[in-house]
């Protein structure tokens, strides 16, 4: 099987790591070679997260180049513009349409651009948008938006829905399993 390239992107605190490391433990358990990297930003202060994750038959570097990714994941919108060039030709963007605000536009020396999703669908983007945040309230707590863009990554795999759980068990802590089952099922079912 050829390498295939997903970027997971976001900003700190949003659970890009956990969502990579689902991720990962699924694609292991299905036999694959895996690679995951994780660059982090200023996390701790909300700043850019980025996760790359590469699976096949045999993988040598966990570093994904410009134009390489299959999917990036993101869990915000301008997170999505700002590695818009990473992804190949083809490739799909899953992302959440939920907006958090950089500094610069908190202190006011620039606003948040407002056609984001709309500039990226112009270009040819083949787009998946989603609003993650209220799918995961639905399922209990808002801080499962990562699983719920786990759920809709899933749509584009041909692994059971049953391996995606099994991974989550592996994954969450016992006392959250449930709350992230439910919102891996809105983040596909929806």
């Amino acid at each position: 099987m050829q390498t295939k390239n997903i970027m997971i992107v976001g900003v700190g605190g949003q659970g890009s790591l956990l969502a990579s490391k689902l991720l990962g433990r699924l694609l292991v358990d299905e036999g694959y070679d895996v690679k995951v990297s994780e660059v982090h930003g200023m996390s701790q202060r909300g700043g850019s997260v980025v996760t790359y994750v590469r699976f096949g038959d045999k993988v040598y570097s966990p570093i994904i180049d410009e134009g390489e990714a299959d999917f990036i994941v993101s869990f915000e919108k301008l997170e999505a513009a700002r590695y818009i060039k990473d992804l190949k030709k083809g490739g799909t963007v899953i992302v959440n349409t939920q907006q958090i605000d950089p500094m610069p536009v908190i202190i006011g020396s620039t606003e948040y651009p407002s056609a984001v999703l709309e500039e990226m669908k112009s270009l040819g983007v083949n787009v998946d948008d989603i609003d993650a945040l209220s799918l995961a309230s639905q399922a209990g707590s808002a801080k499962a938006c990562n699983i719920v863009l786990m759920g809709r990554l899933a749509k584009y795999f041909d692994i059971p829905y049953d391996k995606w759980e099994a991974a989550i068990e592996k994954c969450v802590k016992p006392n959250f399993i449930e709350i992230n089952k439910k919102a891996f099922s809105l983040g596909y079912n929806n």
